[in-house]
């Protein structure tokens, strides 16, 4: 009997690990839809920041796993003030896609290959991906922004939430981690879409955390 039980509690974790790794990333969905193609523009009063350091911190799950890693923010601008954003271009920089849950030797190469190819990115032909402010609402803490968002050439809306700090003439950008569908922007390896095996499937969100820094002009 006690034999069984524990038999039967090693099962009932196994299931429930399995089951876990089966999760898309956590986050906030963020709503897509088609783009605006129109870029919002500064108020007169607003103080004009470079963008000086930042990056997207991003997870990928898969059924058995996940990984994480970063891109780097290149550039790009922010208008704002009192904590209020009301235009912006973000430059973000795919050929620097960093995996950091792997180590050198242990996948960690390959893998950064792989995500720079023609199954993921392909930043050989899209080195650059760019998002650019059409409308926010409310300020601080409570930011909401929309923006036309530009990967492997194809632009999609999404709307995400993010905390915005000024302090003299500097300005900082954190989202909390949200979530797109890759495969609306045709990054469609490993899904269910082109009919991947179940065991096999990546899933199609992908979780993001923003974080920008910038210097007034």
């Amino acid at each position: 009997m006690k034999l069984l039980l524990r038999f039967s509690f090693l099962l009932l974790v196994l299931g429930l690990s399995f089951t876990a790794c089966k999760k898309a990333p956590k986050g906030v969905d963020a709503k897509t839809t088609a783009a605006t193609n129109d870029a919002a523009t500064a108020n007169a009063n607003d103080k004009m920041f470079n963008i000086t350091e930042g990056q997207l911190q991003w997870t990928g799950t898969k059924v058995g796993g996940q990984h994480s890693g970063t891109v780097k923010v290149k550039g790009g601008e922010v208008a704002a003030s009192n904590g209020q954003i009301s235009a912006g271009t973000v430059d973000i920089d795919m050929s620097s896609i960093t995996v950091t849950d792997l180590k050198a030797g242990d996948g960690k190469e390959k893998l950064e290959g792989h995500l720079n190819a023609e199954d993921f990115f392909n930043t050989a032909a899209y080195p650059m991906a760019t998002f650019k402010v059409t409308s926010t609402s409310g300020s601080g803490t409570s930011t909401s922004i929309t923006g036309d968002l530009t990967i492997k050439g194809i632009t999609k809306s999404i709307t995400f939430p993010a905390n915005v700090a000024m302090a003299g003439d500097k300005i900082s950008v954190v989202s909390p981690s949200f979530k797109i569908n890759r495969t609306e922007w045709d990054v469609k390896y490993g899904s269910g879409l082109i009919g991947t095996a179940k065991d096999k499937i990546i899933h199609d969100e992908i979780g993001l955390v923003l974080s920008l820094t910038g210097q007034a002009k």
